[in-house]
């Protein structure tokens, strides 16, 4: 991972955003998951589908206890599902595990997947003797210079820092090269520029390598940048399956935060709530701080004349431009797109 410094959220040039794709690498069928009996059951996943294509960067949202990880563990044959079928190119998940592992990688919890006492390069080279072929010590020592650990390969991973395990981590779910890429919060633990360069390789492993990658991540900035599509779960079901750009889309709506100055009563405050959408509210002082997307023309005017009536001094009102997290945050409250 030896990139740029910078990396830009969008990356017009890259074909793997614009290329059409038929195959599909992941398919997902009303998967379920149940713990208990009776009424003591708990459903975790809730007859979720969706599917994969090749070459793509899928990103999996949701807050925590939403089913995400609880899916993923059932792609990985980790977990049995109550119901439904999981493929991973074209293979039953449940019905043939050995042949699923062999197309699939998967960084599981941090730097939990690694053996401390071993090297960086001993544990690249242990996981890289998992698939069907010897460890190419070639391929070994590029993934770890990809990953930026050249300084470290004979270091053990003991005594790294957190975000250096978290490449070590990541070195070692890249080394086998299957097709198919689940990452679980890569990004975790990393500075600044090793998750900027992290959104790079990221890229580069779909249009230098046509690999699949599955991303579970509270990083929206590197949801964003990197993924061709999010898929949004909460309560164990799915709320949104679309590309970035078309959930973005879907709420680029004219948002206004306007801020105030002067004693806003609870009463014109409940009257901006109910009858002009006002949300968000922050109050510092005398300060008052809100925003609203569902006024349109005399509307907001009307807005207005009841802040002036309240004897309030106007501060500024600006407009918003939406970016994921606010979509994200916009879907688990509403409970759709």
């Amino acid at each position: 991972m030896n990139g740029e410094a910078e990396v830009s959220n969008q990356y017009p040039a890259d074909e793997s955003r614009s290329r059409s794709r038929s195959e599909t690498v992941v398919s997902v069928d009303g998967i379920t998951k149940s713990y208990g009996t009776g009424s003591d059951t708990v459903t975790a996943v809730d007859g979720v589908s969706f599917e994969v294509e090749e070459g793509t960067v899928v990103g999996l949202l949701g807050p925590n206890g939403a089913g995400k990880t609880t899916t993923i563990k059932m792609l990985l044959g980790l977990v049995r599902p109550s119901d439904g079928v999981a493929r991973l190119c074209g293979t039953d998940v449940e019905g043939s595990p050995e042949t699923v592992y062999r197309s699939v990688a998967a960084m599981l919890e941090g730097a939990r997947n690694i053996y401390w006492r071993l090297t960086v390069r001993e544990n690249v080279r242990f996981f890289a003797r998992l698939g069907d072929e010897p460890a190419d010590p070639d391929r070994v020592d590029r993934v770890i210079s990809q990953v930026g650990l050249e300084s470290k390969a004979d270091t053990t991973v003991n005594e790294l820092s957190r975000g250096m395990k978290q490449k070590a981590s990541l070195a070692c779910t890249l080394v086998r090269e299957t097709p198919i890429v689940f990452l679980d919060e890569p990004t975790l633990g990393l500075d600044v520029e090793s998750s900027l360069e992290l959104r790079q390789e990221l890229r580069q492993l779909v249009t230098r390598d046509s690999r699949t990658v599955l991303l579970s991540s509270h990083d929206m900035q590197v949801i964003e940048a990197v993924c061709d599509r999010v898929i949004i779960l909460n309560e164990g079901e799915i709320l949104a399956n679309d590309t970035v750009e078309n959930l973005l889309d879907v709420f680029h709506t004219q948002t206004f935060r306007i801020t105030v100055r002067g004693q806003l009563s609870t009463d014109v405050q409940t009257e901006l709530t109910e009858r002009f959408g006002a949300t968000r509210w922050t109050d510092r002082g005398d300060r008052h701080r809100f925003e609203t997307t569902a006024v349109r023309g005399n509307e907001f005017y009307a807005m207005m004349d009841v802040l002036r009536e309240s004897s309030t001094t106007f501060v500024s009102v600006d407009t918003v431009e939406p970016d994921l997290e606010e979509v994200f945050l916009h879907i688990i409250d509403d409970g759709e797109v």
